[in-house]
């Protein structure tokens, strides 16, 4: 049992369900802030490293407010697309290890601008986009052969345009280094934007690395467990006014007087077994 297991047995309840809803809802109020006053994000709520070193520690919550565009009709199709990744993930890991991948990216980002503000002085504005284009990476891995149709008509696999985005990415991490790009305030929006990139890539490579073994959370796996639950259930507990039901085979204890019948406690849920199946069942996650 790796780290991520221990902690979701001992935090697990405390977990936000459905938390992409709720990161689509701030988005929409830091659009309407956006359309209402531009500055107001910038002044009061972005992640300046500078300003919560000051007093102003609203800000390594609030920055996640800052939507991913200015165009109503882009950021309806861009927030449709994010929703849809991060249900997803968390349908796929449950509600408690998405929470671990999105906060850890929050804190990321948070750690490397006070990190790059203390060494150099830079106080770089990183924004949650690249946090968000990470996803993806992550729904790839567990869903590769999954097609989208892009520009609604070309259809191409998650692997596919996960290696698209893997190259934006790298592009993005050395346009910081180009002398085109290098001064100013681009070349300051370009570091941030280099720095928000490879921390999030990072986010993606930990949470992978110290999951270890995430094939109990593949598309595969969970039809499998599905399929299974739905084979173990019983149709009726009580059916001819039986008492005991094993969950694998079906018997009661009216098919065989005989047969001892227990409840497993490694089980998710109220799974009763008989004596041939008590220490042989697959147990129900």
């Amino acid at each position: 049992m790796n780290w991520l297991d221990k902690l979701e047995r001992k935090f697990g309840r405390y977990a936000i369900h459905n938390l992409m809803y709720y990161i689509i809802i701030l988005y929409a109020v830091g659009f309407v802030f956006q359309m209402i006053n531009p500055s107001f994000y910038y002044n009061y709520l972005s992640l300046d490293a500078a300003a919560i070193l000051h007093g102003q520690i609203w800000r390594i919550v609030t920055f996640i407010i800052q939507p991913p565009s200015s165009s109503l009709l882009f950021i309806i199709i861009v927030l449709y697309f994010y929703y849809v990744l991060g249900s997803n993930l968390e349908r796929t890991w449950g509600a408690f290890r998405f929470n671990v991948y999105f906060f850890s990216g929050m804190l990321f980002h948070v750690i490397a601008a006070i990190i790059v503000y203390l060494l150099t002085g830079l106080s770089l504005p990183l924004g949650t986009s690249y946090l968000n284009l990470s996803l993806f990476f992550a729904f790839a891995a567990m869903y590769p052969e999954l097609e989208f149709l892009l520009f609604f008509l070309i259809p191409i696999k998650a692997k596919w345009l996960a290696i698209i985005d893997g190259v934006y990415f790298g592009y993005t991490v050395l346009q910081a280094f180009l002398p085109a790009y290098g001064g100013g305030y681009y070349g300051i929006l370009y570091k941030a934007n280099a720095l928000a990139a490879v921390v999030s890539i990072l986010n993606f490579v930990i949470f992978f690395l110290c999951s270890r073994n995430m094939k109990p959370y593949s598309p595969k796996e969970r039809m499998r467990k599905q399929q299974f639950k739905q084979k173990m259930r019983p149709v009726n507990h009580y059916a001819g006014g039986a008492r005991h039901r094993c969950a694998v085979c079906g018997r009661t204890e009216l098919d065989d007087p005989n047969l001892e019948f227990r409840y497993c406690s490694r089980c998710n849920g109220d799974y009763e077994y008989c004596q041939d199946h008590l220490f042989t069942h697959t147990h129900v996650k």
